[in-house]
């Protein structure tokens, strides 16, 4: 469950050296903080340091930006990429969504029932179908029909509704668009998508009849952020069933639904509880 405890939790990466946890635990110990939970990664090829810690204390009442200026010498010593948030603000997300619904009903459960650190805003769609779901969740609706003569200018529509919302991440719950560069770039590694294979198998369109017509014993699904290159973004979470020769295209379709959601749940869940970090092409998922 999320918690509404006040707390702060650092991301970083860096190269690797010797000390960087003990500099790090120092810099909370002399701000009175407690450190509630501390993993870290060291990956022996690129010799860089992962690492996020979460603490409580005397920090967590400083303003942000004040935590914020008292770290950046640390992080400019170790050349390091770096965010400091307080856990006490949730991350505000807007879901997008096409005609179906399994995804949207799972993360909508979830978050009623406060498993997310995440509030949901609202919800866009290019489509009509859901308004009633959302409606019974209490959640703004907008449809946006789009077409490829109006992408551009809906998708300009879309981004004005973002901002004025102040949303901080997109989910696409089986979203059946194709967001455009200049969409994407602007909320980089803030996208989060479902995939219905297990990627890098089968991308694009109709996973499932790919899947289906190559014999393949596993189908999978695959939750991951948004970049210019349909598919290929930082892999955040997957799963897989197993399937055999006795299973029609339809048996991979409600098999691979159930992946679907709970796979796309796990992301929204890690990724709102800031245990991610973006390794270029790949991530560390501190779950």
């Amino acid at each position: 469950m999320a918690t509404a405890d006040p707390g702060v939790i650092l991301l970083l990466t860096c190269p690797d050296r010797p000390g960087l946890v003990a500099r790090i635990s120092h810099f909370i110990f002399e701000r009175g903080g407690n450190i509630l939970d501390l993993d870290e990664h060291v990956d022996p090829v690129e010799k860089t340091f992962f690492i996020r810690v979460a603490w409580s204390g005397q920090g967590s009442a400083l303003p942000l930006s004040e935590l914020q200026e008292a770290f950046r010498p640390l992080a400019e010593e170790f050349g390091a990429s770096w965010s400091i948030r307080f856990t006490g603000r949730k991350t505000r997300v807007a879901v997008f969504v096409s005609r179906y619904d399994h995804c949207l009903l799972e993360i909508l459960w979830r978050n009623s029932i406060g498993e997310f650190a995440s509030d949901i805003v609202l919800i866009i769609s290019n489509h009509p179908d859901l308004g009633s779901l959302a409606a019974h969740y209490g959640i703004p609706f907008h449809v946006f029909p789009v077409s490829r003569d109006n992408k551009e200018e809906t998708e300009l529509q879309e981004l004005a509704l973002l901002e004025e919302n102040d949303i901080d991440t997109i989910v696409l719950a089986r979203y059946m668009q194709v967001l455009s560069p200049f969409f994407v770039n602007r909320y980089p590694a803030r996208i989060i998508n479902i995939h219905h294979s297990f990627l890098p198998a089968f991308v694009g369109s109709s996973p499932y009849r790919q899947a289906y017509e190559r014999g393949v014993k596993i189908i999978g699904a695959t939750s991951h952020y948004v970049t210019e290159e349909l598919d290929q973004g930082p892999i955040i979470e997957q799963d897989i069933v197993r399937i055999s020769h006795k299973d029609t295209l339809d048996d991979l379709v409600r098999k691979g639904r159930d992946l679907e959601r709970l796979v796309l749940a796990k992301a929204l869940r890690l990724h709102s509880g800031h245990r991610i970090i973006v390794n270029g092409k790949k991530t560390v998922v501190f779950d």
